[in-house]
């Protein structure tokens, strides 16, 4: 008998006499409520299955097959976020979350491509299906399935996801909040030092051209375009535009103006906290390096997304010509794209958000090439605390990581989405469970409470049992 079934039935070693084995086996059995007459003319399959009916075994790993994929749409946290089920034959599940915004078909579409494979082999898995994701939202269904996949791992050995990829490097994980914005320096000030008073050593806050939508003389082609309106889906719009192709200028009094804010802002606060930007508008290089020149003096901690990802010798250029770092990311898809703006040194800082960027092993694998050029990583992060303990794990893990987005601050409701022995956040630092997988489970209460109007609780998804659908790449 091997030593797993040894370790199940408690049979004494090879030190003991085969008599003392037997009488002990035998007792062990019938206290089990098997039958002597039965046992004694029974397979041992059998006599193994009975005996060990109420052993409670956390899983068998090698055995674990994926079942089921499921989907509970959760509005409000503080963006519309699917958060995904993934099921298994041993009645353990693992918990994922599709990126802030995206539609949860990202995810179930890929439910055919992984029903019947064993969860735990995650990066043979990830393989497979990481050829139906793409950048920025539509990397949502890959990134949400590696989490559940490493959740389930975790539970199914019995430790915490940090530990599958490499052990931590700390305990807590520092955070950055975004403040809702406004048009009053000293009223967005005074959030700002709200954020400070709850224990936040990190800030970042959203200031640009969209200020300047009102007054005159300062935007030069604004006519053409609604400044204020940075997000939407119509082509052609302000928010659709590419910053390289709207033909915006900063007037000298636009830019004094900005860089006033930021002053107060920054009069307010104090230097003793790193203090982020982020959200400028869509305009190009040159006004990116103007702009940049001018708020040196404020020693902000970083310049985020002046211009889009993809133009890696824009960032160049903006990189070498100010002093104030740079930093873009969090729409990257995989870590060929990181590699590539790591490797031309176009930007200071890397900005994965692991929803899009490949999910928790790959964001550590970005993290780590990052580290190994000297260059080190924020965090982006927008949803759920299912998302937000991938990303916990995933910053516990790589060595030179800084600080991780909290975006749901002023959501009262948003940690009781889970249960937990403990809260997630505490004087503005996130605690780094050592529980199984993600270290977290829903509450089932409350995130019905939240759900998407017209949707359902993980409602049966057979519709995306089956695909017919011939993926290989090559040929």
């Amino acid at each position: 008998m091997n030593k797993y079934l040894q370790n199940l039935l408690k049979v004494p070693g090879t030190q003991q006499t085969k008599s003392n084995n037997r009488r002990e086996f035998l007792q062990k059995a019938s206290l089990g409520g098997l039958a002597l007459g039965s046992f004694m003319h029974s397979p041992i399959e059998e006599t193994l299955e009975y005996s060990t009916q109420k052993v409670n075994k956390y899983s068998a790993p090698s055995d674990l097959k994926i079942t089921d994929l499921r989907i509970a749409e959760v509005t409000g946290a503080p963006m519309r976020c699917p958060i995904i089920r993934i099921d298994t034959n041993q009645g353990i599940y693992g918990l994922g979350e599709v990126r802030d915004g995206a539609s949860p078909k990202y995810a179930l579409m890929l439910k055919s491509r992984l029903l019947g494979e064993n969860p735990c082999n995650v990066d043979r898995i990830f393989k497979k299906i990481k050829q139906f994701g793409g950048h920025s939202r539509q990397a949502g269904g890959v990134c949400g399935v590696e989490m559940a996949l490493w959740d389930l791992t975790g539970k199914a050995y019995n430790v915490p996801a940090y530990q599958l990829v490499g052990g931590k490097f700390r305990d807590t994980v520092r955070l950055y909040c975004d403040t809702a914005g406004s048009d009053d320096p000293a009223e967005y000030a005074r959030r700002m030092k709200e954020r400070v008073d709850q224990g936040f050593t990190f800030l970042k806050m959203d200031f640009g051209i969209q200020m300047l939508k009102d007054e005159k003389n300062v935007v030069i082609n604004k006519n053409m375009y609604d400044i204020g309106r940075q997000w939407g889906a119509e082509y052609g719009s302000y928010a659709t535009t590419a910053h390289p192709f709207t033909a915006i200028q900063i007037t000298d009094e636009g830019l004094e103006k900005m860089v006033d804010y930021v002053k107060q802002v920054r009069d307010i606060v104090g230097y003793e906290v790193p203090l982020a930007a982020d959200h400028f508008g869509h305009f190009d290089t040159n006004e990116c390096i103007r702009l940049g020149n001018a708020l040196e003096p404020y020693r902000l901690a970083y310049l985020e997304d002046l211009v889009p990802w993809q133009y890696t010798e824009k960032w160049k250029e903006i990189t070498n010509s100010i002093n104030t770092p740079t930093l873009t990311g969090e729409d990257i898809y995989l870590k060929e794209e990181f590699i590539k703006l790591i490797d031309a040194r176009a930007i200071d800082m890397i900005h994965p958000d692991l929803a899009s960027s490949g999910g928790i092993l790959e964001t550590k694998k970005i993290g780590d090439y990052a580290e190994e050029h000297g260059i080190p990583m924020m965090m982006h992060f927008a949803g759920t605390p299912v998302s937000f303990m991938a990303n916990v794990h995933c910053a516990a893990a790589t060595q030179n990581f800084i600080a991780l987005e909290h975006h749901s601050v002023d959501i009262p409701w948003w940690e009781d989405l889970v249960t937990k022995d403990q809260p997630l956040v505490k004087d503005g630092f996130a605690i780094v469970p050592d529980k199984p997988g993600l270290g977290i489970d829903l509450n089932e209460e409350v995130i019905k409470e939240h759900l998407v109007e017209g949707t359902k609780y993980f409602a049966p998804t057979e519709e995306w049992n089956t695909d017919r659908s011939a993926d290989r790449q090559w040929s």
